[in-house]
């Protein structure tokens, strides 16, 4: 009932859509910051495997495992990555331009931030961003997506209804 009320009701659009807008504006102004003030993860990184050690880790070893042999070893992938990844995840969200995509890609950078001991704002981040994706489109109608999805349905619908030129 609950999602039927989130993927199918204009008020829930209304609501939906302010959701967006929050979210949006914490990802925006955070990839904004990091682009603006040099950012680099390697500090946060380190001080991530250092958390997966002790009594109770706040880290996985698994975690610290994949941040010691992918991620701090390309610490300058990263660097952009985040800032950037939070700045288009902001961006699409605010303007509802691929919004299921976007708050997905905002989910995941919650849950690698939770993964390395961060707990901040990420889990109600990490609600409001599953909310945005079980509601589908009807969270993304007042924003692109509105006109966006179509095309992208009927692009990909006359693809389907192409017949193929070589047997």
């Amino acid at each position: 009932m609950f999602v039927h009320f989130l993927r199918e009701n204009k008020g829930a659009s209304g609501i939906l859509f302010l959701i967006r807008l929050f979210l949006g504006y914490q990802w925006i102004t955070a990839g904004w910051t990091k682009i603006t003030s040099g950012f680099d993860a390697n500090g946060f990184l380190q001080g991530a495997v250092a958390s997966a050690s002790g009594e109770h880790p706040a880290v996985q070893g698994w975690w610290a495992t994949f941040l010691e042999g992918v991620a701090i070893p390309n610490v300058d992938f990263f660097n952009v990555l985040i800032p950037w990844g939070e700045f288009l995840v902001g961006l699409g969200l605010i303007l509802g331009t691929f919004t299921t995509l976007a708050a997905f890609m905002g989910v995941v950078m919650n849950f690698a931030f939770l993964f390395s001991g961060t707990t901040s704002t990420n889990p109600m981040m990490v609600i409001l961003g599953m909310l945005l994706i079980i509601a589908g489109y009807n969270a993304a109608k007042i924003g692109i997506d509105r006109w966006l999805i179509p095309i992208v349905k009927k692009s990909i619908h006359m693809r389907q209804m192409k017949p193929a030129l070589h047997h």
